[in-house]
């Protein structure tokens, strides 16, 4: 599978419980903090999710 690397640009301060919690599961919570993801459905419905706080790159 394909693998998608996902940088948090964006603080999660002011935004609801539900991204808090899905930038958590992603292991970001620290702006410029990057992971590498296997591209399956269900991590990429979590980007899509907070997209606006993300970078992506394939």
């Amino acid at each position: 599978m394909a693998t998608i690397k996902v940088t948090q640009v964006r603080s999660v301060i002011k935004r609801n419980e539900r991204q808090k919690r899905t930038i958590i599961a992603l292991g970001l919570g620290k702006i410029n903090k990057t992971v590498e993801h296997t591209a399956t459905p269900q991590i990429l419905g979590m980007v899509k999710k907070v997209q606006h706080l993300l970078k992506i790159e394939d």
